[in-house]
């Protein structure tokens, strides 16, 4: 060699040397994450919860910090207005610390919450309090033992709830007197006004119980489950809480959970005369496989709402039903190709005249309003980008608030119509934005972040301009400067087959693009699901994303893809996996990760995958593609064949087994030959949403196939596994599988 060469050669050296130095130095600087930090919530956003706005004014109410009052809030001013609720402030009966509240219609009376017990996701039993603002007077609501969905009569006079799988009505202008309006109830065998297990879950109700508008008539929906098939969990003493009960044999707990393919529960509406204690079945035309997602009251007393869907759950109908008389007359009728989704219903809005519909029917998820009758009246929406959300109808103005994606798939901005069909737009920065509105729409909180910043909470006129900042979390935004944390980039590619692909990307603080690094991908993919928002709630583990920075400190890229069948894009992308659950998802990972082992910093020996729940059976699904592309993977509580999931969620996207054999044909179980890489299976002994038989089952093919894996289960934890020391402990099994198989031969490149 030269002697001129040489010395080129040797200032290259040095000059690397000193970048690698300096880039050493720099990350010293930052603070080390650790992952007890996060698992405890220690980089969680401060955040404004609870906001409860009172209707026709602008005042909210609002539980204080410390948990102990209700206080009342102005949106205009936000100043304190009243204090409706005190702990240390009451007539008759004590409580020391309270879980929650529910308002009369008139404000005059709050029901207070107390010794809250979860039941499933939504539902829990509570033992609730009458409290009288004017008089400050605390009494119970029952002595019978906790209650569960209470709701009050429009003139405040009565409470309905449910206890034991039957409903009960409490007078306060007689005293509190209790009576008991159902008496068939049982567990496993019929509910009277809450839902089974898969009507919460997947239709996102804890409550089928409703007044109608005078108060005089109780309405409800009935769930028969004495059909359903049982599944049953297994629960041990554990720890962190302990169960004694448990300590030498393990105890079961069995619920009806209907299977895809198998019966579900008989749906019934029924109606309660309170005078003359009358109790009738409703009319509603309804097939017996089909459903019933809600019951609503109206400004009507001869009006209740009912929806209904059919099993395929691609009509959706909105009848009106007389209480009294039962009879029932079909307003709406919303057909769609393969489903209705499920967000359309929590986003139906019924007034004193109209009825708001959202509908993907033309593509995209816009507006519809009709009249009270059913007339349609006009649509709002140009059919370019998907209503994500709706706040609601001024009905003084008629104008409609709601949230869109209309600047592109990732952002969400808020929007009016107004009845004259102009459109304003009231958010004014790129990112993620929602509302909460006043109850005289005068008014809204608007929260907004993006990848980099932390929620920012303003308070706004309706139209749009801002009054006043009242949290933009800048001690968090310093924080993660001090640990050093990278931006996440947005990137888009195009697949083989022509699909451009959006995601985002985290890359080490101490980044070099002369380096080859591991990469994780992170990814949910279910139906209509997104991950690759401009939000701070975007990231694996909320607080921005913290686990990602934690793995980037690591010494991982953490890259993010929304692959087809995830939302923001219109029907057409997101319903491509009907009747195929984890076919085309799978393949975009796929080429997700084909796409970043062509980048010059990437080392694509070294990719790995996880996920959790949809995101799980789509890690499987992706290390079982056929392409040994990914070196390792963790799959958290993954479905692995769709034959063992409910029928309301899988039936949506799949139809029946007995329909769609070959696609159900697809899924990880049957595939489990073809896996490849290092594979580490999470799961929670007492999940009863995506059952332990999922993993118990796949394990068993994999040592069939002869098929090295790693498996831990966590004892009497749910879904969402946590408790004590336990999500710490998942997280920190997740890193050190990718530690260990990612890390160990990455090549780091001068």
């Amino acid at each position: 060699m030269k002697s001129i060469e040489i010395i080129i050669l040797m200032k290259k050296i040095i000059i690397m040397c000193i970048a690698l130095v300096m880039a050493s130095s720099t990350l010293s600087a930052y603070e080390k994450m650790n992952l007890k930090d996060i698992a405890e919530g220690q980089f969680a956003a401060q955040r404004i919860d609870g906001i409860n706005p009172i209707k026709g004014t602008d005042q909210y109410a609002q539980l204080s910090r410390d948990g102990k009052q209700i206080v009342q809030y102005s949106f205009k001013t936000g100043k304190q207005t009243a204090v409706l609720f005190d702990v240390n402030n009451t007539q008759g009966e004590r409580v020391d610390q309270f879980d929650g509240y529910i308002m009369s219609p008139d404000g005059r009376y709050i029901l207070i919450a107390t010794q809250r017990q979860a039941v499933y996701r939504r539902s829990f039993k509570a033992v609730y309090y009458i409290y009288t603002v004017q008089s400050k007077k605390l009494e119970r609501l029952s002595d019978g033992g906790p209650q569960q969905a209470p709701v009050w009569s429009p003139d405040g006079n009565s409470v309905a709830f449910v206890r034991d799988n039957n409903i009960f009505l409490v007078k306060l202008l007689y005293g509190n007197s209790e009576s008991q309006v159902t008496k068939d109830g049982k567990f496993n065998e019929v509910i009277n006004g809450i839902p089974d297990w898969v009507n919460e879950e997947e239709f996102g109700l804890s409550r089928a119980l409703t007044f109608n508008a005078d108060g005089t008539m109780l309405c409800w929906i009935k769930y028969d489950e004495s059909k359903v098939k049982q599944y049953s969990l297994q629960f041990f003493k554990g720890s962190n809480p302990e169960r004694m009960e448990n300590a030498t044999y393990p105890s079961t707990y069995s619920y009806k959970y209907p299977k895809a393919g198998e019966e579900n529960s008989i749906v019934s509406a029924w109606s309660f005369d309170i005078k003359s204690r009358r109790t009738q079945q409703l009319n509603v035309p309804l097939a017996e496989d089909g459903y019933m997602p809600r019951i609503l009251s109206t400004e009507d007393p001869d009006k209740i709402v009912i929806f209904t869907m059919n099993r395929h759950q691609d009509v959706l109908n909105l009848y009106s039903v007389n209480p009294r008389s039962t009879v029932s007359k079909l307003l709406i009728k919303e057909s769609v190709p393969k489903y209705v989704k499920e967000e359309t219903l929590d986003n139906i809005r019924l007034g004193k005249d109209y009825i708001l519909l959202p509908s993907d029917r033309d593509g995209f998820m816009q507006l519809y309003l009709y009249s009270g009758t059913g007339t349609l009246k006009r649509k709002i929406g140009d059919g370019k980008f998907d209503i994500t959300n709706v706040y609601g109808v001024d009905e003084k103005t008629g104008d409609v608030y709601y949230q869109a994606a209309a600047l592109n798939a990732h952002d969400r901005q808020i929007y009016v119509s107004h009845t004259n069909g102009k459109v304003e737009r009231l958010t004014n920065q790129e990112g993620w934005n929602t509302a909460i509105f006043s109850g005289d729409y005068q008014y809204f909180v608007n929260t907004w972040s993006d990848y980099n910043t932390p929620y920012v909470y303003t308070t706004r006129k309706n139209d749009g301009k801002i009054i006043a900042t009242n949290v933009d979390n800048h001690e968090l935004k310093a924080k993660t400067q001090q640990y050093g944390w990278s931006k996440r980039e947005a990137f888009s590619f195009t697949t083989s087959e022509g699909i451009k692909l959006d995601g985002w990307i985290v890359k080490p603080a101490d980044f070099s693009a002369s380096k080859k690094y591991p990469v994780i991908m992170y990814q949910y993919s279910g139906p209509g699901s997104q991950q690759v928002v401009n939000s701070w709630n975007a990231g694996a583990m909320g607080q921005g994303g913290a686990f990602d920075q934690y793995l980037a400190q690591q010494g991982f890229i953490v890259v993010c893809v929304d692959g087809r069948g995830t939302g923001g894009r219109g029907a057409n992308f997101e319903k491509s996996t009907y009747l195929k659950l984890g076919d085309l998802e799978s393949k975009d990972q796929v080429e997700a990760a084909s796409y970043l082992a062509t980048l010059p910093y990437v080392d694509k020996d070294n990719i790995g995958i996880w996920g959790w729940s949809f995101g799980g059976f789509n890690t499987l699904m992706s290390m079982s593609n056929g392409k040994s592309i990914f070196k390792a993977g963790v799959a958290v509580a993954p479905p692995t064949d769709w034959r063992f999931y409910d029928t309301i969620y899988t039936e949506r996207y799949m139809r029946t087994p007995k329909e769609n054999s070959q696609g159900y044909d697809v899924n990880p179980i049957q595939r489990a030959n073809n896996l490849s890489g290092a594979l580490l299976i999470c799961h929670g002994m007492a999940d009863d949403n995506v059952h332990p038989q999922n993993a118990f089952e796949y394990s068993e093919v994999l040592v069939q196939a002869d098929k090295d894996f790693k498996e831990i289960y966590y004892t009497n934890r749910n879904h969402s596994i946590f408790g004590g020391n336990t999500r710490n402990h998942l997280l920190r099994q997740i890193t050190e599988w990718f530690i260990t198989h990612l890390k160990n031969k990455t090549i780091l490149g001068l």
